[in-house]
C-alpha cells in the first residue's frame, strides 16, 4: 500500500515519468472484471495520447504533481555544474542517461542536461548523444513552461539561456557581402 495518498484535480498538470507533463482531464470509473476501478484520465497535448492510469497504482507509477518553482531552480541551478566524469562505456552511459529521463526527477534530468551540454559553439555531439540531451532539456522545459505559463521551445531556450549554452553555428549559413549590391553587377 501507498504510503501516502496522492491528492489529484481536475484540470491539473501532472508528470508522468515516461511521457512528461499532462493534464489530468477526469476520472472515470471503469469495471474491469468484476471490480470497479477508478481511473485518472491524463492527456498528453505534445504526442496527442491520453493515459488511464488506476487511483490506487498512481504513486506506484511514478505519477506525481509538478515541482514548485523553487525545486526547479534547484533543478535547472545543477544542471549548471560541471560535468560528471563517467568512466564507462558510452552504451553504459546512454542507458543510465535514458533511465534518468525516464525517471521523470528534474534533478535527474538535469543531470543529463549539464552531462550532455555542449560547452562552447563550435562543440560537436555524437546523435545519440544530441538525442538524449534534447529529450532530457524538453522533459525539464514542459514543466518549466507549466510553471511559468510559457510554451515549450521558450522554456527550453529560457532554461538554455539561464545555463549559458551557446547557440549553435549554422555553418550553412551566407553571409551577405555588405559592399555588394545588385547595381555592382552592372
Amino acid at each position: 500500500m501507498p504510503s501516502k495518498k496522492l491528492d489529484f484535480k481536475t484540470g491539473q498538470y501532472v508528470v508522468y515519468p515516461t511521457q512528461g507533463v499532462g493534464k489530468l482531464v477526469r476520472t472515470e470509473e471503469q469495471v474491469i472484471g468484476d471490480q470497479k476501478i477508478k481511473m485518472l484520465v491524463i492527456e498528453f497535448e505534445k504526442s496527442r495520447m491520453t493515459l488511464r492510469v488506476p487511483l490506487e497504482r498512481a504513486e506506484v507509477s511514478g505519477l506525481r504533481p509538478l515541482v514548485s518553482s523553487k525545486k526547479m531552480d534547484e533543478a535547472i541551478a545543477s544542471a549548471k555544474g560541471k560535468a560528471g566524469t563517467k568512466r564507462m562505456i558510452w552504451a553504459r552511459r546512454a542507458a543510465q542517461y535514458e533511465e534518468n529521463i525516464n525517471s521523470g526527477d528534474p534533478m535527474k534530468l538535469a543531470e543529463v542536461v549539464r552531462d550532455l551540454q555542449r560547452r562552447t559553439a563550435t562543440d560537436t555531439m555524437p546523435f545519440s548523444a544530441r538525442r538524449l540531451y534534447l529529450r532530457a532539456l524538453e522533459r525539464m522545459a514542459q514543466e518549466f513552461a507549466v510553471l511559468h505559463k510559457l510554451d515549450v521551445e521558450d522554456a527550453s531556450e529560457k532554461i538554455e539561456d539561464i545555463l549559458g549554452i551557446p547557440k549553435e553555428i549554422d555553418l550553412n549559413a551566407i553571409e551577405e557581402d555588405e559592399d555588394f549590391s545588385e547595381s555592382d553587377e552592372e
